[in-house]
């Protein structure tokens, strides 16, 4: 018996060697194969599902290309104005705008919205025909998934929230009906602030700066009837109330932008007339004659019936004391101003970089002949001649202008003086400053800001949500796309449930040899 189970242990590892390596590699081999096949189709599935995937997002990418347009409506102080755009994608996506003449329109109408403070319910009728000039100038299949928004500015904002409310609810009425694309909040009366980030945009877009370097950008200083706006990048700590952080593509911009609300040109001439008299505005000379002198006024303008104090009031028109009493206005309240720099109460940074002065600045600018690179010494001696000029020679010169209009420039020139040199600190033969309202054929208008903001928004919106913009697409390709998703998602199951085959190689004590046999486990 010893010598029996001495040599069945050869016997055994001869069988071994003879049979297991050939029934394991055949088996192997087959499982192998077999496993191939399976991950060859796994494999094509998802190429195929990716492809079709492709194709959905590339046929709604070329859907987007061509022609679209946006609206925005600026409900300003003195009128309010429509903006039509229109714009194209480019191959990536991205909006290519064109604010010339093919692909910009605009229209104004008189007065503004807040001129309906006292009956708001008129306020939504003053847009129809802005809205007749919109489908004019939008082809009628687009007016559908046309946005249009009604933002208005300083005008509204020196109104009761109750009144801002009533105005723009009227406006809403119309615009439901309008037949462009509208939601309620659309309508809204935006903050000063981003009146003058608007604006910026537009200007560093013009100059081709936006999405650059921040330091090789333009600041803007907008001169408004109600209100004025400074927006530049600066380097500086700015208050959190003062301080914006705007990202255009893979650049953030670290802004400060403030609403001056009052410091409009219109509105400040308004405050003006009506504290020139007081004693802390009154010219000395006034002071000692014992009369009241306006001297933001021409010589020779009669007075009589202008207002309340008309019967007591002399025109004598002085630049330096015009001046100095707009400074006095602009200045009020920097006692309560807790900072180093200050414009009136408001906390005001140094200024850095270049700058462009709009809107009113620029049209007393132009109305003095000068050029877009003037110094501010040469306004001072333009106004100055004009201020003190007789009224009647004035009108002689300028007879084409409207006499309110004509009147206003004397103070205009000397309040820009005291806005831009006393209390910004602008010098007066300082070159980082231009005047413009347009660059190139860009009007520098802050709707087109908020424009090209509220678009570049969306389409970045939609980008980032594709998978939503996939699903809710109802053409055949998502069908498709949606059966080969279901197939894929079924065969994976499929696989992930089968019956996993294991090799195992016994020794049959019967046959005296070993065998490769499967065994089956379940996952």
């Amino acid at each position: 018996m010893r010598r029996s189970n001495a040599k069945r242990p050869e016997k055994m590892e001869q069988l071994k060697l003879q049979m297991r390596p050939n029934a394991t590699a055949r088996a192997q081999k087959n499982a192998t194969r077999s496993n191939l096949v399976v991950l060859i189709l796994l494999a094509a599935m998802i190429a195929a599902f990716f492809f079709l995937l492709v194709l959905v997002c590339n046929s709604r990418n070329s859907m987007r290309r061509g022609k679209k347009y946006g609206i925005v409506i600026d409900g300003g102080s003195t009128g309010t104005r429509i903006h039509v755009f229109g714009f194209e994608l480019d191959g990536g996506g991205r909006p290519v705008f064109d604010f010339g003449k093919n692909g910009l329109g605009a229209m104004r109408v008189s007065p503004g919205l807040s001129s309906y403070a006292e009956d708001p319910n008129r306020a939504g009728g003053s847009l129809v025909e802005l809205l007749e000039f919109g489908k004019s100038r939008v082809p009628k299949e687009h007016w559908g998934d046309t946005e249009i928004r009604v933002m208005a500015t300083a005008g509204l904002r020196r109104l009761e929230l109750r009144v801002q409310e009533a105005i723009l609810e009227s406006c809403r009425r119309v615009l439901r009906v309008s037949g462009f694309q509208f939601r309620d909040s659309w309508a809204s009366v935006i903050t000063g602030s981003d009146e003058g980030i608007y604006a910026w945009v537009v200007a560093n877009h013009a100059l081709g700066s936006l999405g650059g370097d921040p330091r090789e950008t333009t600041g803007i200083i907008e001169l408004g009837g109600a209100s004025a706006q400074v927006t530049f990048v600066s380097s500086e700590p700015v208050p959190p109330e003062f301080s914006h952080t705007l990202r255009f593509g893979n650049v953030s911009y670290n802004l400060y932008s403030h609403s001056l609300l009052d410091f409009g040109q219109n509105v400040a001439l308004e405050s003006l007339r009506k504290s020139l008299f007081s004693t802390d505005l009154m010219a000395a000379e006034s002071l000692q004659k014992g009369i009241l002198i306006d001297p933001c006024t021409p010589k020779g303008y009669s007075l009589d019936g202008k207002n309340e104090y008309s019967s007591a009031i002399h025109a004598q028109g002085n630049f330096s004391e015009c001046r100095a009493a707009a400074l006095t206005l602009l200045q009020k309240g920097k006692e309560r101003c807790s900072y180093q720099h200050c414009l009136g109460s408001t906390f005001m940074p140094k200024l850095q970089g270049k700058f462009l002065a709009t809107e009113n600045f620029f049209y007393t600018s132009k109305f003095f002949g000068l050029g877009s690179w003037a110094f501010l010494s040469d306004l001072t001696v333009a106004g100055q001649h004009f201020c003190e000029e007789d009224w009647s020679k004035l009108k002689r010169k300028y007879y084409s202008f409207n006499e309110e209009d004509l009147l206003h420039y004397c103070f205009s020139s000397a309040y820009i003086v005291a806005f831009l040199h006393d209390s910004l600190g602008i010098a007066l033969d300082d070159e980082r400053i231009g005047y413009a309202n347009q660059v190139g054929d860009i009007p520098l208008d802050w709707a087109l800001g908020a424009f090209i903001l509220q678009s570049t928004t969306n389409l970045e919106a939609e980008h980032s949500d594709w998978i939503t913009t996939v699903v809710s697409d109802e053409s055949p390709t998502l069908l498709s796309l949606v059966v080969i998703l279901i197939i894929l998602m079924f065969t994976v199951w499929s696989i992930s449930k089968c019956k996993k085959a294991q090799l195992k190689t016994i020794y049959d004590l019967e046959k005296g040899r070993y065998i490769v046999t499967r065994i089956n486990r379940y996952s």
